[in-house]
């Protein structure tokens, strides 16, 4: 590889799970830098010991970005190579580092990537999901009622959507997907990838959702979820969903009307129900 140039920021990716991921380059060029900026020195040190890299570690993570950026930007004018790594996959994907590469930019810092690993693409890559277009959403909101509102802005894209989930929240996260794109959309669970309990999963949001509702090992681990974008079949089923809806509310309140609607079209309930009450 190229030598490390002085006064450069150097973006590092780390293996996700699989060790073995961890490129050549990527451990040459940690092992050259001065200083390397780890989201959790407790959790890289292991790591970085088993490719006898010793260089020194400083923590960047979400809670002192802000305050230790205007430092390392004058670390790097001053001269030294400093390596920005997360505690897996690519920094800045769901990850801290975007304040210091900002800054290390504005202030005319070169920055250089050395690409690996990352859950998203990888999962994507083995999904079965249209990959042409897709969009990365990262962490849904926490809170269910934030969570479903986002889903909600995402229920017409026609791109395949990915997103990370915790695993304490995978289960709710996929009854609410359920529940606002449609029982029939295609989605996938992508679980520890690269790591011993590596599993895919790939079946409609209401036979995932209850599987993984009902199998606790489903709900352990780093998670990728994946859900198919909005099709013109799903178009078809919203606009019969909502003739039926019309025919229905003359006779029926709207939730019956929409509930039954629902069930007889495979039209989203919910989607039924506001457009037929708005």
């Amino acid at each position: 590889m190229s030598s490390v140039r002085a006064g450069s920021l150097w973006v590092v990716a780390t293996p996700i799970g699989h060790r073995d991921d961890f490129s050549a380059r990527a451990v040459q060029t940690l092992r050259a830098v001065a200083l390397i900026a780890a989201e959790d020195t407790r959790h890289s040190r292991p790591l970085l010991q088993h490719y006898g890299v010793d260089t020194p570690l400083i923590a960047l993570h979400e809670h002192n970005e802000r305050d230790a950026v205007d430092a390392l930007v004058r670390r790097l004018l001053d001269g030294e190579s400093v390596a920005l790594i997360s505690d897996a996959g690519t920094p800045l994907i769901s990850d801290p580092g975007f304040r210091l590469v900002r800054a290390a930019r504005a202030a005319g810092v070169r920055c250089v990537p050395v690409p690996g690993a990352c859950a998203a693409i990888a999962a994507l890559s083995v999904a079965g999901l249209p990959s042409d277009r897709f969009v990365f959403e990262g962490f849904l909101p926490p809170k269910a009622a934030a969570r479903r509102t986002r889903l909600q802005e995402l229920a017409g894209d026609p791109r395949t959507l990915i997103f990370y989930e915790s695993s304490h929240r995978v289960a709710e996260s996929l009854a609410d997907m359920r529940d606002v794109f449609g029982g029939d959309r295609e989605a996938v669970l992508a679980r520890e990838l690269t790591k011993l309990f590596e599993t895919v999963i790939g079946e409609p949001l209401d036979e995932l959702a209850a599987r993984v509702a009902a199998d606790p090992d489903q709900q352990r681990g780093e998670c990728v979820l994946l859900v198919a974008g909005r099709g013109e079949e799903v178009d078809a089923r919203l606009a019969e969903g909502q003739r039926v809806f019309a025919l229905l509310r003359e006779e029926l309140p709207p939730a019956r009307a929409a509930k039954l609607a629902a069930a007889i079209t495979g039209a989203p309930r919910k989607a039924l129900y506001e457009a037929g009450s708005g």
